[in-house]
Order: structure tokens, then C-alpha cells, then sequence
């Protein structure tokens, strides 16, 4: 390994990207940590030390949330503009034309309207978030100017932090949104880690023991599905043009166990935000009944039992909606008809379009169970082990064994690149 890391160095070109990426998380992490002013510090640690679903929440927008940072939403409303996207992408035809059809072009305007959604979303949950710390008594009365700076400052955080991963994107290791997230679940280690050290009790060693066994085993888990894959073997059909036969060579076709990778999750954290945010706009309205409804959904989601039924079946339902967005079995059996190739014993066109995804549907069965699982892990953990303050946090550590493992795979396929040059 330290013969890799010294190879990787010693090529400029790529020790230039790496370093410009960690200037940039450097960048990042100095904007989380730069807090909104008017905050009570003491009213907000026990909010988070209360309430798990903001901790996750807190991950996601790369530890910012914690603090009130300028950048308390991360590239949460960015992720969400994109969950939009993608549905319309599924229910407006002109739009999945532009996307698929229209090449290159065709993605940048795609990504080019996501980034213009992103910033009414980013007004929009700075307020929601705003008036929730308010009732949970983190902010004291904030005039409208400095709640409309507020909401400015964070939205124009958000836009900062798009741009950021953008930049990350463009130098070809890894995507810049994931390596953002991935800087800030690896940011809150060292605190999480001296946390546990300041409550060690010695009667616990042997549960503390487990614990780091299990934990093991979690990443062991998460490093064999997603490097699973299912190999659907092709054969070309010999074709004689001129004085030369092309074809008759065997392949095969990956289709990945876990396809979707951690964007179901991300989609289910944004999702399961809504109706709280929602619910707290109206929980101190005059009427009533309007008032009862918002306390009782609020509840509802405090309720650890019916967070994690619904945030298990999200995550399965999302796996399933974007393994079908991103992998079309009709599309792939129609090219490999008109470039001569075909499944051994399936006959071309339709009939491997439904096996493909036959076969699709069964192993995404098992990726969408295992991100669930990997979802609600915490809870169950935690009930288990009664320990607090590390958490095997399932998402966190999918996103950051498949992101080290992205960034690898880049790493290795330019120095590979590099070599063929040098030849």
C-alpha cells in the first residue's frame, strides 16, 4: 500500500489533483465551522444528543447542521433538486429525450436546471430549519432582516458547496458531492472516538469488544456487496466482411448487486425530512385541530419503532427506482442486437430484455434489503450495545467505504492510463 501512495505521488499530474481536492475540503471544513450568530450552543448539543434523525441529518449535510454553520445544509437541497429531477425525468417524456438522447448537451442543461431548483430549496429548508431551532428555544427572537441574512447566508452556502464538489468532479477522483459528505463523517470521528473515551466504564470492555468485532464485520459486509456483481456471459456472431471475420468472441455483461450504491439512502433522508419540517411550520398555529395534527405527526416520527420501518422500506423502494432509471434491459438488449451479440440460450430482442431484468429484479432484491438493513443498523445497535456516543453508523459507513473504494478504482484506472502512455 505505501508502495502505491508513494507511485501515485511521485506522477505530478496526479498529486496535483489530490492536493487541490484536499485544499478544497480544507475550505469546506473551515466554512462548517463558521456558526450563524445568535446561537445558544448549550440548547443545541442537547438537541442533537436527543434526537438521532437530525444526527444522520447532521452527516449528510458534512457535519455543518452541528454547528449552524453558513453551510448548516451541506448539499442536502442539491441532492433533493436532483431526487426531483430524476422523478421528472420518469413522468415528463421531453425530458428523459433531452437527458438520454441529446448527449452531452442534453446533461448539462439537465444539470444546469437542477442547480437553479436547488436554490429556492435551499431558502425554503434554511427557514424550515430556522423555525424549528426557534421552537426548540436554540435561537432567541430574530428580527426579519436577520432571519431573511440567515436564509441568505445559508442558501449562498449551499451554492458554495455545489460549486466545491463540482470542482471536485471535474479532476476525476471521485464525485464531489460524496467526497463532501465523506470529509464530514470523517471530520466527527476524532470527536465521537475521545466522547467514548471520556464515559469508558471498564465493566463494559467485553461489550466494547463486540462492538469493534461487529464493526468489522459491518465493513467486511459492505465492502463484499458492493463489490458484488452477477456476470451475464455474451457471445458475438461471426460476421465475414471483405477478407475478414469479425465477432465470434465471448464477454459478459456486470450487473452490480448493489447498482444503486448510497443514493437510495440519500434519497430516503430527504424524503423522511419533509413531513417534520412540514409539521413544525404549523405546530404553534392558532387553530387548534392545525395544532393537535403537527404535534401528532412530530410524534409519529420521534417514534424510533416507526422512523425505521419507514425509513427500511424507503430505502428498498428507492433502490429499486433508481436501479430502473439508471439501467434500461430493453436499452441494453437492443444494442446488443445491432452490434451482433446475444445471451447463450436466450433468443435476442425481447426475450433477453425480460431475462435481464429478471435477473436485475432478483439481485436488486438483495442489494435493497442489504441498504436497508445497513440504514436502521444504528438503532439497532445502539438498543443493543446502549452505547451512545459511537455509533456503527450503517450510511455513514456505506458512503465511506464506497467512496474510498471510487476513488481508488479512478486512482488506479489513471495510473493505468498513464502506463499505456508511457508504451
Amino acid at each position: 500500500m505505501l508502495q502505491k501512495i508513494t507511485q501515485i505521488f511521485k506522477v505530478k499530474e496526479l498529486r496535483d489533483k489530490i492536493l487541490f481536492i484536499l485544499g478544497i475540503l480544507v475550505v469546506f471544513r473551515l466554512a462548517a465551522n463558521i456558526p450563524v450568530p445568535g446561537v445558544n450552543v448549550e440548547q443545541l448539543r442537547q438537541f442533537f444528543e436527543n434526537n438521532q434523525f437530525f444526527g444522520l441529518l447532521n452527516m449528510f449535510s458534512g457535519g455543518g447542521l452541528r454547528n449552524i454553520s453558513i453551510v448548516m445544509l451541506g448539499v442536502g437541497p442539491y441532492i433533493t433538486a436532483s431526487i426531483i429531477m430524476q422523478l421528472l425525468t420518469m413522468i415528463v417524456p421531453r425530458l428523459e429525450q433531452i437527458y438520454k438522447e441529446e448527449g452531452e448537451a442534453g446533461r448539462q442543461k439537465f444539470n444546469m436546471w437542477t442547480r437553479w431548483i436547488t436554490v429556492p430549496l435551499a431558502a425554503l429548508q434554511t427557514f424550515g430549519m430556522i423555525s424549528l431551532f426557534r421552537s426548540q428555544g436554540i435561537f432567541g427572537s430574530l428580527t426579519s432582516l436577520e432571519l431573511g441574512t440567515i436564509i441568505l447566508t445559508a442558501t449562498a452556502g449551499t451554492v458554495f458547496l455545489m460549486w466545491l464538489g463540482e470542482l471536485i468532479t471535474e479532476k476525476n477522483i471521485g464525485n464531489g458531492v460524496s467526497i463532501i459528505i465523506f470529509a464530514g463523517i470523517v471530520a466527527s470521528l476524532p470527536t465521537a472516538i475521545s466522547q467514548t473515551l471520556v464515559v469508558w466504564d471498564p465493566a463494559k470492555v467485553f461489550t466494547y469488544l463486540g462492538y469493534a468485532v461487529f464493526a468489522v464485520l459491518v465493513i467486511a459486509a459492505v465492502v463484499f456487496i458492493t463489490e458484488g456483481q452477477r456476470n451475464i456471459p455474451v457471445s458475438y456472431a461471426k460476421r465475414v466482411r471483405g477478407n475478414r471475420v469479425y465477432g465470434g468472441t465471448s464477454t459478459h455483461l456486470p450487473l452490480r448487486v448493489n447498482q444503486a450504491g448510497v443514493i437510495p439512502i440519500i434519497f430516503a433522508m430527504s424524503i423522511m425530512l419533509f413531513p417534520g419540517m412540514i409539521a413544525n411550520f404549523f405546530v404553534q398555529a392558532s387553530n387548534p385541530t392545525v395544532a393537535n395534527v403537527a404535534n401528532s405527526i412530530n410524534n409519529i416520527f420521534k417514534n424510533q419503532w416507526f422512523y425505521g420501518l419507514a425509513y427500511f422500506i424507503l430505502v428498498v423502494l428507492f433502490t429499486y427506482f433508481y436501479t430502473a432509471v439508471t439501467f434500461d434491459p430493453k436499452n441494453i438488449s437492443e444494442n446488443l442486437q445491432k452490434q451482433g451479440g446475444y445471451v447463450p440460450g436466450i433468443r435476442p430482442g425481447p426475450a433477453t430484455a425480460e431475462y435481464l431484468h429478471k435477473v436485475l429484479n432478483r439481485i436488486t432484491l438483495t442489494g435493497s434489503l442489504f441498504l436497508g438493513s445497513i440504514a436502521v443498523l444504528p438503532f439497532v445497535v445502539q438498543g443493543l450495545t446502549n452505547i451512545q456516543t459511537l455509533s456503527i453508523g450503517g450510511t455513514g459507513l456505506l458512503i465511506v467505504v464506497s467512496v474510498v473504494i471510487e476513488i481508488m478504482k479512478q486512482i488506479e484506472s489513471q495510473m493505468i492510463m498513464r502506463d499505456y502512455e508511457g508504451f
